[in-house]
């Protein structure tokens, strides 16, 4: 079973409607730069209002250590992702599992890269895009992602309702993680799309 990941979630609303849809874990971006960037009360509201079994995930991008320790006094995290340069001593510092996104490139050896962090509960792959540390809409070249492997992936960059369950099939990912696949606008989602991409994941 694949899970799912709705990320960038900045309402209540949108939150809920990916809870009852089947998500497994909704993302809130801490990253001022993101049009999907939520403030300490927006989060607090959106984890209150979330039923039980859904994990919270909070989003950084080269934050400072008492950024993100301001974060997790204020808002219930279950896990920490992170999106910038952070090496896997400081990811580790804050007492949370972690998930650390990648940025692919053609000719990345996937396995080496992985192995940079060795603490991570999953290695998010996302795509390469100049001065943009995520949610880029697009997608990489999924056979670049070695079948055996000894790391956890999670597969993120431009997955919609369209590509989803082929990308699963091919890459035989832990779960899925999708922004802007699902929305309306940016930070705003839409729940057709949420509904018909959580289909797609749950139909294998």
């Amino acid at each position: 079973m694949t899970r799912i990941k709705i990320c960038g979630i900045t309402r209540v609303e949108d939150a809920l409607a990916a809870a009852r849809a089947g998500a497994d874990a909704i993302g809130l971006v801490f990253h001022a730069a993101s049009p999907r960037a939520v403030s300490i009360e927006q989060a607090r509201t959106i984890v209150k209002a979330l039923p039980p079994f859904v994990t919270t995930v909070g989003l950084f991008v080269d934050a400072a250590e008492e950024t993100i320790r301001s974060v997790l006094d204020q808002v219930p995290l279950g896990l920490l992702q992170f999106h910038g340069d952070e090496p896997d001593t400081f990811c580790q510092r804050f007492a949370r599992p972690y998930i650390k996104a990648v940025r692919v490139r053609p000719g990345d050896d996937l396995d080496a890269l992985a192995a940079n962090w060795p603490g991570a509960s999953g290695i998010l792959l996302d795509s390469y895009k100049p001065g943009v540390p995520g949610g880029t809409g697009e997608t990489f070249d999924w056979s670049m992602i070695p079948a055996q492997r000894s790391w956890t992936l999670v597969l993120a960059g431009g997955l919609q309702s369209q590509n989803v369950r082929q990308a699963i099939d091919l890459t035989a990912p832990w779960a899925v993680d999708v922004s802007g696949g699902v929305e309306a606008t940016k930070g705003i989602k839409d729940i057709d799309k949420i509904n018909a991409f959580i289909h797609e994941v749950k139909r294998g």
